[in-house]
């Protein structure tokens, strides 16, 4: 073998899954067909749940600290919520996706980990030891899994002949990177009389410090080809059937034409090769959910990846990746079907829609409308189907962060390895026997006890007979 894991894609999802394999100590190569990185910025927000595991992997602060990146506040099909502003730990926040590689990029290269460019995937093929991969320039790889972060248009994808059932798109709307000059105020999502619409979020600013923004457009007449170019008069004139004379093109960086299609892989494991982000699931990109749901589909692969390399994994461990995040990418399908539908991005204003609008739009002023909505949108809400779910409130959510005196409870992720809170040291004989892939601490008085995968969720709580079963399930027959 000439690495244990070969990451074809080097996007959020495949540079997070390149650190999840340095932290379980599996040699992993990354390559990507671009010669240099992407400067778009593509996606621009991060959810809670993206932040609470860059969090649990000392990377939030880090990134954070790389400029200036405001709190925003949750909507769904461009109506707020906000009443939930400050229910987790970490807000939504704007991040471009740029920003995001950038950082992972630098973070892996100062751990020698570093993108192997220029590398265009021509082959695949597979045996019952391993996965060989040729390439354009005549390269072979040859490793014991390979993992696909490779985008939407996935050639891995492609040569495993791979279902990937859906939608195509069948229309356009234009998104793109700008500086707007004129009415903050009205800079947010705004609609005109005859169905134009425009929707503005923050990016941060520019070296100069001034104040950039993601802006997207449609309405009558506005689904053009995606091939065809989008001009500043395309923006200029967008803007002004919507906010007049009050908002005007200062700048144009970056702009494209993006459709609806909604499509997803009908399966994530093909033998030893995996898809990943964009590379299994594809949809409208509102919210930032395609990015965010790669990168934490990163985070649940590569623990289990480690698992199998180093030979402790439970023979169905590789297997719960497909079932845990097949659900959760095709609810986000859903979700944008159903915001896209109400934004009317076409500008039909079919009077049906319109009502259908106006009453949902009254049910989220409902705090519980809201809450369930946010606890989507976040990814806080996800829960996977781990046992012990139906009886424990805890167990397959995102783990609480709990203060544990020298430390809170999401430091100890930092390592990538499960951890147990067990503030009474009633199971250290029990926990000694995982010592070597579960770390225990008997911290924190009052903190409830709880097994925590590397993921960051909860496998158990409760019930003290239940402990070890889960420690089995989950991290294999103790040494």
């Amino acid at each position: 073998m000439d690495t244990d894991v070969l990451i074809v894609g080097a996007g959020p999802t495949g540079l997070t899954l390149a650190n999840e394999l340095r932290l379980a100590g599996v040699p992993a190569v990354l390559v990507d067909k671009l010669a240099q990185r992407s400067t778009l910025s593509k996606a621009g927000g991060v959810q809670s749940r993206t932040q609470e595991a860059f969090d649990q992997r000392g990377l939030l602060e880090p990134l954070l600290a790389t400029g200036n990146y405001p709190i925003g506040t949750a909507h769904f099909a461009g109506i707020t919520l906000p009443l939930t502003r400050d229910r987790h730990r970490h807000p939504w926040r704007s991040i471009p996706q740029v920003v995001i590689e950038g950082f992972l990029e630098q973070h892996l290269a100062a751990q020698d980990i570093h993108v192997l460019r220029d590398h265009e995937l021509t082959g695949i093929a597979q045996d019952e030891d391993g996965v060989t991969a040729t390439f354009a320039r005549g390269g072979v790889v040859r490793s014991r899994y390979l993992v696909a972060a490779d985008g939407g248009r996935s050639t891995v994808r492609s040569l495993l002949g791979a279902e990937f059932p859906g939608r195509p798109g069948t229309m356009t709307t234009v998104a793109a990177d700008v500086r707007l000059g004129g009415d903050d105020q009205a800079m947010t999502h705004a609609r005109s009389e005859d169905g134009h619409w425009v929707s503005v979020f923050p990016l941060g600013t520019d070296p100069q410090g001034r104040p950039l923004r993601r802006l997207a457009l449609g309405g009558p007449g506005r689904s053009l080809p995606r091939e065809v170019p989008v001009t500043e008069d395309e923006i200029r004139e967008g803007l002004r059937a919507v906010f007049g004379s009050r908002v005007r093109l200062l700048e144009l960086r970056y702009a494209r034409r993006i459709t609806n299609a909604a499509r997803q892989a009908a399966r994530y494991r093909h033998g030893r090769v995996f898809l990943a982000g964009d590379a299994a699931h594809v949809h409208l990109p509102i919210g930032a959910q395609g990015m965010n749901t790669g990168i934490q589909d990163a985070l649940n692969l590569g623990w289990k990846l480690g698992a199998a390399v180093h030979g402790w994994a439970p023979e169905h461990l590789l297997d719960t990746y497909h079932t845990e995040r097949h659900p959760v990418a095709a609810a986000v399908l859903r979700n944008v079907q159903a915001q896209s539908l109400l934004m009317d991005q076409q500008g039909a204003r079919d009077p049906d829609l319109t009502a259908t609008k106006e009453l949902f739009a009254a049910l989220t002023g409902l705090r519980e409308v809201q809450y369930h909505l946010d606890d989507m949108l976040s990814g806080m809400g996800i829960r996977y189907p781990i046992p012990g779910a139906e009886e424990q409130p805890l167990v397959g959510l995102p783990a609480p962060s709990r203060d544990l005196g020298p430390v809170r409870s999401h430091e100890l992720l930092r390592r990538g390895r499960g951890v147990l809170i067990d503030p009474d040291d009633r199971f250290a004989k029990v926990a000694a026997r995982w010592q070597d892939r579960v770390d225990r601490t008997g911290q924190g008085a009052d903190a409830e006890p709880m097994l925590i995968r590397p993921d960051g969720y909860v496998c158990w709580a409760g019930n003290p007979d239940d402990l070890e079963p889960a420690l089995g399930h989950w991290f294999g027959e103790p040494r």
